[in-house]
C-alpha cells in the first residue's frame, strides 16, 4: 500500500471555517485538498490501495483509506467538508482510539512524531524534497509500499526536520522543479505506475 503524509501547519483546529475561504481563512486547504484528491482519484475511479494522512497543526492526524472511503469527488469543497466533518468529531477521538466520522476517515488524537512512528513498519519513510536524490536512482520497487511526506505550502520546521532525519530512510526529489506537494503525488503515482514497463 502507497501511504501519503500531508503536513498541515495553517489548517484550523476548530472547524468553523468556511468552505468559501480555503485559502485563506481555513490555512490553504484547498491545497491540501488537491494533494488528497491527487492521491486517491484516478479518472473513472479511486485507488484502493492508498492510504493518505492529514496531520493538522501537530495535534490531529486525520487519516483517509482508498478501499473504503466514500463521497470523494474531485473537488476542492467538498474534499475540504470531509476534513471538516472529521474535525467535527475530534472530541470522538480518545487516547489511542479514533474518531470514525466517515466510511473510510478516522481522526486520531495524535501528531507527526506519532504518525510516523505508527507507520514505521509498513514500509521505507521517504520525505519528498527539491533538495533529495533523484527518485530515477532507486529501485522503484523499493518504494511501492512507501510512506511519502510532504509539507504544505510551508517548508519543513526545524523540529520536523529533525524528527523526520530520525524517520526518513531516503529523502528524493522527483524531478528537476519545485512542485506542489499535489503535483509530486500525480509524479510518483507516475512514477511507481509505469515502472517495468517498456511501453503503457
Amino acid at each position: 500500500m502507497r501511504q501519503f503524509v500531508l503536513i498541515a501547519h495553517d489548517v484550523p483546529l476548530e472547524p468553523d471555517f468556511s468552505l468559501d475561504d480555503l485559502a485563506g481563512g481555513a490555512g490553504r486547504l484547498d491545497a491540501l485538498c488537491r494533494s488528497i484528491t491527487a492521491s486517491f482519484v484516478t479518472s473513472h475511479g479511486i485507488r484502493e490501495d492508498v492510504r493518505t494522512h492529514l496531520v493538522v497543526q501537530d495535534e490531529f492526524t486525520i487519516t483517509f483509506t482508498g478501499s473504503d472511503l466514500r463521497r470523494l469527488n474531485p473537488d476542492e469543497r467538498s474534499t475540504a467538508a470531509l476534513v471538516r466533518n472529521a474535525l467535527e468529531h475530534r472530541e470522538e477521538a480518545i487516547g489511542a482510539l479514533p474518531a470514525e466520522p466517515g466510511p473510510g476517515i478516522e481522526l486520531y488524537r495524535r501528531g507527526l512524531a506519532d504518525t510516523l512512528a505508527e507507520l514505521a513498519d509498513d514500509g521505507p519513510v521517504v520525505q519528498l524534497h527539491e533538495g533529495g536524490a533523484p527518485v530515477v536512482d532507486i529501485d522503484a520497487a523499493e518504494l511501492e509500499s512507501g510512506v511519502f511526506v510532504l509539507s504544505d505550502h510551508r517548508d519543513f520546521t526545524d523540529a520536523e526536520v529533525e524528527l523526520l532525519e530520525a524517520h526518513v530512510e531516503q529523502r528524493l526529489r522527483l524531478g528537476p522543479e519545485r512542485l506542489h506537494a499535489d503535483q509530486a503525488i500525480t509524479v510518483a503515482h507516475h512514477y511507481l505506475d509505469t515502472a517495468g514497463y517498456d511501453r503503457f
